[in-house]
């Protein structure tokens, strides 16, 4: 029987064509699978949807680049219904479910936690984008869908530009939540930092940055990753999010940036598949296998 087995997507399976991007999927995989393995303990790696797999063969399953699963959500859902029955997530299923929908940012909140002001939108809202933005009273605001991943369907708006996103916008309330959010300036001139923890406790962070005229910091649109440091209170802060979480996760990441006050605000919480930069870091590996190793006993 296999340990852990680490959890991708069929793209990242023996891929035919390699460039950058897939490469550093890899690189991350193994860099956790020799430390793991390091530790005694038998690991493979498949996609979630490897219906020849034995689910019932691995004692612990670990989500690490399921990048396809908001794109096909409703049979990612159901496959999750059924593996649970056979083995062990981690994280743990209930914060995986939790996790997937934006609405968690709420539940923060509800827990003291800064978020960006967000109006929560859904399905079947009959009002206007226009009247929910003109609402709301902000300039400059980020429409998204509550369930996403790789800035998908996520669009900056104004005054002059909601009607070019009022068709789009109705036909996705139609079917799903949508948040709407003030946009946040410092956004652009800081960027966003993400902070990795295991066990609750802080490893390493880096600082995610757009790229000229872009206000995606992901690198699918040509964001950029820096090195960084951050000040104790900013770790005393990605500390304080994930002890919000029931049960605690193994792993997160908590992606931060600046309101328009100046004060740190979450802007994601990453539990199910978040890139984890173990190789901006040399010892995170290693703290993420001891995270596992901890967790499974």
């Amino acid at each position: 029987m296999t340990d852990i087995t680490l959890l991708t997507d069929s793209r990242y399976v023996n891929p035919k064509e390699i460039n950058w991007y897939i490469q550093n999927i890899l690189d991350e995989d193994q860099l956790l699978r020799t430390a793991l393995e390091k530790r005694g303990l038998r690991v493979s790696r498949t996609n979630w949807d490897n219906a020849d797999y034995d689910w019932a063969n691995t004692r612990f399953a670990v989500f690490r680049t399921t990048w396809d699963y908001f794109d096909r959500f409703n049979e990612f859902s159901m496959w999750l219904n059924g593996a649970a029955t056979k083995t062990t997530f981690i994280n743990p299923i209930e914060l995986v479910r939790w996790n997937m929908d934006k609405h968690y940012l709420r539940d923060l909140n509800h827990q003291g936690i800064a978020i960006p002001p967000t109006v929560f939108i859904e399905p079947g809202d009959a009002q206007s984008l226009y009247k929910i933005v003109t609402e709301s009273g902000w300039e400059d605001c980020i429409l998204k869908p509550a369930i996403s991943g790789a800035a998908r369907h996520t669009y900056r708006l104004n005054q002059k530009t909601i009607h070019e996103h009022e068709a789009i916008f109705r036909k996705l309330i139609t079917r799903e939540s949508m948040l709407l959010q003030e946009f946040q300036q410092p956004v652009i001139e800081k960027g966003e930092v993400a902070y990795m923890l295991f066990n609750g406790r802080y490893s390493h962070a880096v600082l995610k940055k757009a790229k000229p005229g872009d206000f995606r910091v992901q690198d699918d649109f040509g964001g950029t990753v820096h090195d960084y440091k951050p000040a104790q209170h900013e770790i005393e802060f990605a500390e304080q999010v994930v002890a919000c979480c029931t049960p605690r996760p193994v792993y997160a990441r908590v992606d931060v940036i600046w309101n328009n006050h100046h004060d740190l605000c979450v802007s994601e919480l990453e539990l199910i598949e978040p890139e984890l930069w173990l190789r901006k870091n040399k010892q995170a590996a290693e703290h993420f296998a001891e995270a596992l190793l901890q967790a499974i006993g």
